[in-house]
């Protein structure tokens, strides 16, 4: 029989591994608030655990050896030999963020260890050792030697059916001590004749001996997952009472089991060679089962519309143009329908994000010397796959900044008349076709006067110059822009607000803040639901056809030609509630032929972007279609004031409108 591909299942073990390590972490940091709970306990070991086979399984000895000794410690926490304390939280929790390097290196076919890992690796054992031998001092059980252990293990038929495999449970066992297997055997389940064998079905048992001073804990571990899938005998060996029983064998170095016995030392080399496919390589998504029934729905309902359709096309004749009619009417609705459903497929609730927020929040307080309560709120509010991948970090530096700059330390929100806990709120829901992200606290807000001295020392503003509240604010989005009085590793680099803007204007989105003094500041994202379909406006330039995102129109109208000034340069502008705006004239942008010339003639799209307007000139308006992004990139190159393309209901190619980039364009245009 040829050997299994285990390289095939290294991403799953990947996402998987990842996803045990997330629920440590909250875990975790639910012990360090306080709670009793021991599920929360339960859940920590059983991560480690599920981690520790998996690495074993695949040959990933490094993670294994490491995630051993981790489980170990963890062992004495579930059998509540060792209490819970700050110090063991912190502890574990460096455990995790070196697991998760020890996967990301693994997965990039690096050697998962390095000097950090391998200097906690001994931090952690050092500890468990420690344990185990002040409880030897103290109790001195000669009878209790164990020199090893003698293991009967008799698989159910069924066994392989539920996710286990002995090999994975052999290898954990080497992880151990020196395993050694004394008799392999067909169990009386197995069927007479050859051609009856299942191969589904397993039908061996083994008698082994572990060799070492091992934890009758450590080995209850190994079969934790086996009850009712096996048959297990185990009796321990008593060490002689004139020589020292075996030392176990680092958890470092897997041993090799002893050449006469059938079971491998190590996973197939295929396992261990070649760069591993890791969580970033490619995608996946985790989909309901209620999503992916309503697909299927849809799919039958567009099966049954194309046969009636097909029918009609088969026997037409004028006596049907009724029923043809409500047949394209029908597929019209099956289409939306199926593309809500698929859509929904690539929708993933938004606490995925928030939950690396407790983690950042605790370490921050704590170099910090502040106090902060973390609220969520809006965790299974839902969005797009890509969005979601992409707003993390701009939601980290919001963060910061608000524990850093927003909220106080203690003993001035005493002085205030405040608790000594600050409060920070993560907050999203739906606001009719976006997602909005509120990021607040109860801190000191902003300072107004530092904000406005900074930005007249850099000359954004005259001094003297009267600005709202609301204006200072829009200030700390300024390139470069920040106050902070000495730069550390949190704030005060020059890089700042102004990358969080461009990170969220890059997915469609927009941020603004608001702040009262004394009060605390509120920064808000709104985001597109989705970067792969927009509502669009479908526009005439010329031969040409571009969508403007109607989430940026201001206001379409026509223009006389007594009502466009001419500035220095050759740039336009026009009067516009209040303000002049300059004129965009896409035909020239984009290099059109037989365009309409003349303003008059044609109408002007005012858009906005970041508080800033501008005026696009177009032949015509067609109406509003949803339209499905296709990247110019990937087929192409990049074309400046262009996002992407789509096809739109005659057939053809039309390009949509970058808006920020038309909008840039207007602002040299207006400087000019």
């Amino acid at each position: 029989m040829a050997a299994v591909d285990l390289t095939q299942f290294h991403k799953t073990f990947f996402e998987e591994s990842l996803e045990g390590l997330d629920a440590m972490e909250a875990a975790l940091l639910a012990l360090d608030s306080g709670s009793t709970d021991h599920e929360l306990v339960h859940t920590i070991f059983r991560a480690a655990h599920s981690i520790k086979g998996g690495a074993a399984t695949f040959g990933f000895a490094d993670v294994a050896a490491f995630t051993h000794v981790a489980e170990s410690l963890l062992e004495e926490v579930r059998s509540e030999r060792r209490v819970v304390d700050a110090a063991l939280t912190d502890l574990l929790l460096r455990s995790v963020d070196c697991m998760r390097a020890m996967l990301d290196r693994t997965a990039q076919g690096l050697p998962a260890a390095d000097a950090t890992s391998e200097s906690l690796r001994v931090e952690l054992a050092q500890l468990v050792e420690g344990e185990v031998a002040a409880v030897a001092v103290a109790s001195k059980p000669k009878s209790a030697a164990v020199a090893g252990w003698d293991i009967r293990f008799v698989a159910m038929p069924h066994l392989l059916q539920t996710g286990n495999e002995p090999l994975r449970l052999f290898r954990e066992l080497q992880q151990l001590g020196r395993l050694e297997v004394l008799r392999a055997f067909i169990t009386d389940a197995a069927p007479a004749e050859f051609a009856a064998i299942d191969p589904g079905q397993c039908y061996l048992g083994w008698e082994l001996r572990l060799h070492g001073a091992v934890a009758r804990a450590d080995l209850d571990a190994v079969f934790e997952w086996l009850d009712g899938d096996c048959e297990l005998a185990i009796t321990a060996l008593a060490a002689p009472q004139e020589a020292a029983a075996p030392a176990p064998v680092p958890a470092a170095a897997a041993p090799a089991v002893a050449a006469s016995t059938a079971v491998p030392a190590a996973a197939p080399a295929g396992a261990r060679e070649g760069s591993a496919s890791g969580p970033a390589d490619g995608g996946s998504i985790r989909v309901g089962i209620d999503k992916v029934d309503a697909l299927i729905d849809m799919m039958g309902e567009l099966v049954i519309t194309q046969s009636m359709l097909n029918d009609i096309g088969t026997n037409f004749d004028v006596s049907q143009l009724e029923r043809l009619r409500e047949g394209l009417a029908q597929l019209e609705r099956n289409t939306r329908e199926l593309q809500d459903s698929v859509m929904r497929i690539r929708m993933l609730p938004i606490g995925s994000v928030f939950n690396r927020f407790p983690r950042l929040v605790r370490d921050l307080e704590r170099k910090l010397g502040k106090q902060v309560r973390l609220e969520l709120q809006g965790e299974q509010t839902e969005l797009d796959k890509t969005v979601l991948e992409k707003i993390g970090d701009p939601m980290v530096h919001l963060v910061r900044n608000a524990i850093d700059h927003g909220l106080e330390v203690p003993e001035q929100r005493r002085a205030a008349g405040k608790p000594e806990t600050g409060t920070l709120t993560l907050d999203a829901h739906h606001e009719g076709g976006n997602i909005v992200v509120r990021i607040s606290d109860d801190g000191a807000g902003l300072n107004r006067e530092r904000i406005l001295a900074k930005a007249v020392e850099r000359g954004l503003v005259p001094a003297g110059q009267q600005l709202s509240d609301d204006e200072v604010a829009e200030l700390i989005f300024q390139p470069g822009f920040s106050t902070a009085a000495v730069a550390t590793d949190l704030s005060g680099r020059g890089v700042g607000m102004d990358v969080v803007r461009r990170n969220v204007r890059d997915l469609g989105g927009t941020v603004g803040v608001k702040s009262v003094a004394g009060k605390g500041s509120v920064f808000t994202i709104a985001l597109p639901l989705t970067l792969a379909i927009i509502d669009g406006l479908v526009t005439a330039v010329g031969e040409e056809r571009y969508i403007v995102p109607l989430i940026s129109i201001v206001e379409s109208l026509r223009l006389g030609a007594d009502t466009v000034r001419r500035i220095a340069g050759g740039g336009e502008v026009f009067q516009f509630r209040g303000e002049y705006l300059p004129i965009i004239r896409l035909h020239r942008a984009f290099g059109c032929t037989d365009a309409i010339a003349e303003i008059e003639r044609g109408i002007v799209v005012v858009v906005e972007d970041e508080g800033q307007r501008v005026g696009l000139l177009v032949d015509e308006l067609l109406g509003q279609q949803q339209a499905v992004i296709k990247s110019l990139e990937k087929h192409y190159e990049r074309v400046q004031g262009v996002s992407g393309a789509t096809i739109v209901s005659d057939g053809s190619v039309a390009l949509i409108v970058d808006v920020g980039g038309v909008v840039r364009l207007g602002r040299r245009v207006k400087a000019a």
